[in-house]
């Protein structure tokens, strides 16, 4: 089975910004609408973003509202997750996945680890 691959993670400063991606070899990325999730230390695994298929329709949490914007890039394969702002409670594993919803079945990345402190 194949699965989406996030990157772009990393540590940085309160109302820094970071550009996560999530990208694809042997399936298509367009062909799904994507979920971007996280989860902090004993939390549970929330939905943050999502973006449609062919219309790019976008959700996003109101904890990530404002702040973060999801876009595509077709002719790369990628989905992107861009960050501004970024909280110390922003902290915590991002997942993207073929789903928007952690109660589908989808394709799941590993994760990239954030870390906003200073």
């Amino acid at each position: 089975q194949v699965h989406p691959v996030e990157s772009g993670g990393g540590w940085v400063q309160p109302g820094g910004s970071l550009r996560l991606s999530c990208s694809a070899s042997g399936f298509s990325l367009d062909s799904y609408a994507i979920g971007w999730f996280r989860q902090a230390p004993g939390k549970e695994r929330e939905g943050i973003s999502c973006i449609g298929t062919a219309d790019g329709t976008n959700f996003y949490s109101s904890a990530v509202k404002g702040r973060f914007t999801v876009s595509r890039d077709n002719a790369r394969n990628t989905v992107f997750l861009q960050m501004e702002r970024l909280k110390p409670e922003d902290t915590a594993i991002y997942f993207c996945a073929t789903v928007c919803s952690v109660t589908l079945p989808g394709a799941w990345g590993q994760g990239t680890q954030v870390t906003v402190s200073s």
